[in-house]
């Protein structure tokens, strides 16, 4: 007996079921944006402090931020089968990593990664757009077309935001993304036929983002990049949970997000 294991060409919910969490995500996504802002803004000031290298008060910052406890204790989500193609499956190859002589150092380093990071999700989902527009995918649900097009402006919201501390600091902003996954992550895309086929690539691109802000919380000694990133986490968090719906792999609380599937620093080329 054989087993025919090829994925559906449709997604696994219904429209009006996808619309509503897109709108979850634009509202949540818009309720925290704003102090995204404001973090940023902080972290900017103390760029001359970066510059130094010397710590923050990072303990009494963890102690007073009562809201950065979506870091450790937010119920992300995660799916049974969506690690397999994470984006970040060889993220932690030392091969081609930025060499010594990059501008971007300490704190900087790991700004630049999430810009480049943020760079990749949009151009994932530009190429998805591009696609469907061909009819490479068939028949798109215009709930489909709606989320990638939300879930792409906030990814550039997000790279827009990194660049402004890069630019601040007189370094170049990261237009591109700059990572030694990128090529693998865009050969994944382009062979993609199907709506689920590019929801998996998405997913892994997704669950890789989330883990990668985690590991920033943990490896920026400044308060104000510390709370960006876990102020962004949930939301790429939130990407991840609709994609994982869209294919059927009902997502499940996780009491505390990992960092095994981060992209590390070393991915970053510039």
């Amino acid at each position: 007996m054989t087993t025919n294991d090829k994925r559906p060409h449709e997604m696994a919910i219904s429209e009006a079921e996808l619309s509503s969490m897109t709108r979850e995500l634009d509202t949540m996504h818009n309720d925290s944006f704003s102090g995204v802002k404001k973090s940023l803004e902080d972290f900017s000031a103390n760029l001359s402090h970066l510059a130094t290298g010397k710590a923050t008060a990072r303990r009494s910052f963890l102690l007073g931020a009562g809201g950065l406890a979506v870091v450790g204790g937010v119920a992300a989500c995660s799916s049974s089968g969506g690690g397999s193609n994470s984006a970040s499956s060889t993220s932690s190859s030392p091969t081609g990593s930025s060499s010594a002589t990059s501008p971007y150092t300490g704190d900087l380093k790991v700004v630049a990664l999430a810009a480049a990071l943020e760079n990749l999700a949009v151009a994932a989902y530009g190429m998805a757009l591009t696609a469907a527009g061909k009819g490479t995918y068939g028949t798109v649900p215009k709930a489909i077309g709606t989320f990638v097009t939300v879930a792409m402006s906030q990814h550039k919201q997000h790279a827009a935001a990194w660049n402004g501390v890069l630019t601040k600091a007189g370094l170049k902003a990261v237009t591109t993304p700059a990572l030694t996954i990128t090529t693998s992550e865009v050969a994944k895309l382009t062979a993609a036929k199907t709506i689920p086929e590019v929801a998996m690539v998405a997913l892994g691109l997704e669950q890789a983002a989330t883990e990668t802000y985690t590991f920033a919380t943990a490896n920026v000694t400044d308060a104000g990049g510390i709370m960006t990133a876990a102020t962004i986490q949930p939301v790429e968090a939130m990407h991840a949970a609709i994609l994982s719906f869209v294919l059927g792999q009902y997502p499940v609380p996780d009491s505390f997000i990992g960092i095994t599937g981060a992209v590390g620093p070393a991915a970053l080329t510039v």
